[in-house]
């Protein structure tokens, strides 16, 4: 009988066994792991990554509020902003990070870029001059052959590392959804919407208006190349980023907290891919306030252009100032300075080169605003606080007289001051004398009024009436920078020499000990000696020596005379109003103090300035003489020493009082290098006077008095 086979296996061997045990382990730990990832992921961190899911999904664009308007007193505009859309390249952000290193010879990533926006933009590709201001001499640039799109990468990275650099400012909104669309075409490439400031008259008063630009150190007035977020926290700007646009310079700089607006945010859509799918809801920008001023654009057209043919009909003048302003309030109805320029070129970046060439020392600083930031002497205009001094201490009397016999000595020396030409005027009291601008009068006076320095260190009664009259302090404009000037006395003579003009002798050139500027070459000319003389007071008295001062600090004082006393604060700022018209705040500060002029004094000085302006022999006659305004007025030359030659700066400081029929105002104005008073100053202001009483100018009148 056959026996049925077993068909039983064998049974499994321990070492089968042990590995079959290890795999399933294995197998299980690791379905352990993914299970519990996944309940992870579903369970605990469930909110967390819808968040981050929904971040991944929006991206936010700061939409920056248009700045508010600036208008002249009429509400005419001076100053907008226009919103437009600039297409920036990121040079890091790039599909390779572009450098200085390699911009000319772009990575095939970024090529492509380049060709496809070069083609969106309507720019070339082909290699092109290109001009690049080289970091270790700027205004000796190096030029290469470079695609436009590379060149202005190449300028970008040179004045500004790592900043996006703007390819094509102002492109259309097709353009904008275009590139905002394939993001990923485009990588790098953004297109932000800008509110660019627009000058509307171009140069016109570009000095008080100001500029905007970056938070840079220089606006923070810190050191160090880059600022950070403790110094802007620390600054008028807190809260602001270090990206923000702000005032530079001007009304800018002192109203940019009404002007800058409130920035909006705009919610941009992508997919997980970054590419676009629409626009969230935006939160819209606040846009600034609008700051009216007490501007005349008319005003301010016409007196900018006169100075400007006074500076081209008398040379070597190269500059100068004027102000234009209401004695009783202190209203600025104009202010210009010359050198200008026009502020739109800081609408867009500027080279370093082309900031060296339009800004750099050759330029004549046109940035500055010579009307306040600008201090000279005065020359003879400074004579009407001299009078005002001599009359209120008792030193001179209305009816006093003097033998001018066209000289004055020191008492104990040889050395004598003379009129302009040598002229001798004879026996004159203060009228004539501010009539004809009698300078051996005013030595006279400046003798009589010196004070013994070691009783009176701050000088004696002309320091003392100089100083009410706002000489060598601030008077309190409503913009940035003020020159406070230079009011000289025995304290500030020696403060002068000890603290400016030995450190300056001692400083050492070549060979250590050796000055650069050894007294006995004439030092650097700063202090003469720390020693106050009666020649210094004699100086200071005709408007000469170290006084200096600015057109407005002037116009203040003529001011002051012309309304009975009061020093009034200037002020370029009138309202500021919301978007819609309401007025939030209006600008009238109180004037600073009031001076007790004696009413005959007044009158008498009052009747010297009108003399000179009004009578034949008077030393603006030729020029003022016809007005058909009853103008009180005084001009001035000073001397400078420029390059080794003297120069004479003109000063022309001349007022109308108010009257029944009359708006009062007070002109200064200054010509560097322009000769005598009478010929470079007093025909601008006569020009101011005509646009201001008659609403055209009365052509332009050359004076010939070269009486100082």
């Amino acid at each position: 009988m056959i026996q049925p086979s077993d068909d039983r296996r064998p049974a499994m061997t321990p070492q089968l066994a042990v590995r079959v045990a290890v795999v399933g382990t294995i197998a299980l730990a690791m379905f352990a792991i993914i299970f519990f990832r996944l309940w992870f992921l579903q369970v605990l961190s469930t909110t967390q990554y819808a968040h981050a899911a929904t971040q991944n999904q929006t991206r936010t664009v700061d939409v920056p509020a248009p700045r508010g308007e600036v208008t002249d007193r009429f509400g005419n505009a001076l100053v907008r902003s226009q919103l437009g859309f600039d297409v920036k390249i990121n040079a890091p952000a790039l599909p390779v990070p572009v450098t200085l290193a390699n911009v000319a010879h772009p990575p095939h990533p970024d090529y492509l870029v380049y060709r496809k926006l070069a083609a969106v933009l309507g720019m070339s590709m082909h290699r092109q001059k290109c001009t690049i201001a080289s970091a270790v001499a700027p205004v000796h640039p190096i030029t290469v052959r470079l695609a436009p799109i590379s060149c202005t990468i190449a300028k970008g990275l040179q004045q500004l590392p790592y900043a996006s650099v703007t390819v094509a400012p102002g492109v259309s909104t097709y353009v904008q959804t275009y590139l905002d669309e394939r993001q990923t075409e485009f990588r790098g490439v953004t297109v932000q919407p800008v509110y660019q400031r627009t000058y509307l008259d171009g140069s016109l008063a570009a000095q008080v208006l100001g500029t905007v630009g970056p938070i840079t150190p220089e606006v923070l007035g810190v050191s160090g190349p880059t600022v950070t977020r403790r110094e802007i926290a620390h600054s008028r700007f807190k809260g602001l980023p270090e990206s923000a646009q702000v005032g530079q310079s001007g009304l800018e700089y002192a109203y940019d907290s009404a002007l800058r607006g409130i920035d909006g945010q705009q919610k941009v859509e992508v997919n997980a891919f970054g590419q676009f799918e629409g626009y969230g809801t935006p939160k819209q920008p606040v846009p600034g306030d609008t700051l009216k001023t007490t501007l005349d654009s008319k005003l301010q057209q016409v007196g900018e252009q006169a100075l400007q043919q006074s500076i081209n009909t008398n040379p070597p003048a190269d500059g100068g100032a004027f102000v234009a302003m209401n004695p009783q309030d202190g209203e600025i109805y104009a202010m210009g300075s010359n050198p200008t320029y026009n502020p739109s070129v800081f609408t867009k970046p500027v080279s370093t080169a082309e900031f060296q060439q339009l800004f750099g020392p050759n330029a004549n600083d046109p940035q500055q605003n010579r009307a306040y930031q600008s201090a000279g002497a005065t020359g003879s205009a400074f004579k009407m606080i001299t009078a005002t001094a001599a009359l209120q201490s008792g030193a001179w009397g209305v009816s006093s007289s003097y033998d001018d016999t066209g000289q004055f000595c020191f008492t104990g020396s040889t050395l004598c001051l003379h009129n302009s030409g040598h002229a001798a005027y004879g026996v004159v009291d203060m009228v004539k004398a501010l009539e004809v601008s009698d300078d051996v009068f005013f030595y006279h006076l400046g003798a009589l009024l010196n004070a013994d320095p070691a009783k009176y260190p701050n000088g004696g009664a002309l320091q003392q009436w100089a100083h009410k009259y706002g000489i060598g302090r601030k008077t309190g404009i409503d913009l940035p920078g003020e020159d406070p000037g230079t009011l000289p006395s025995p304290r500030q003579q020696a403060d002068s020499y000890y603290h400016e003009e030995v450190p300056c002798e001692k400083a050492t050139g070549a060979y250590a000990g050796h000055p650069k500027h050894p007294a006995s070459q004439g030092g650097c000319g700063i202090a003469a000696n720390p020693y106050w003389t009666i020649g210094d007071n004699v100086n200071a008295a005709v408007g000469q020596g170290d006084d200096q001062v600015t057109p407005l600090q002037l116009a203040v004082a003529y001011g002051a005379m012309a309304n009975g006393g009061a020093v009034v604060t200037p002020h370029v700022g009138d309202e500021i109003e919301s978007p819609n018209g309401t007025v939030l705040t209006r600008i009238a500060p109180p004037a600073k103090r009031h001076l007790s002029i004696n009413p005959t004094y007044r009158q008498t000085i009052m009747q010297g300035l009108r003399d000179a302006a009004s009578q034949p022999g008077g030393t603006s006659y030729d020029v003022m003489g016809s007005f058909g305004e009853p103008v009180y007025g005084k001009t001035g030359t000073a001397q400078y020493i420029v390059n080794g030659a003297e120069q004479d700066y003109a000063w022309y400081a001349c007022f109308v009082p108010a009257s029944a029929t009359t708006r009062p105002i007070v002109v200064v104005v200054t010509v560097e290098k322009g000769g005598f008073g009478d010929v470079g100053a007093a025909p601008v202001a006569r020009e101011l006077l005509s646009q201001w009483f008659f609403g055209k100018s009365g052509g332009y009148h050359a004076g010939t008095s070269t009486t100082l």
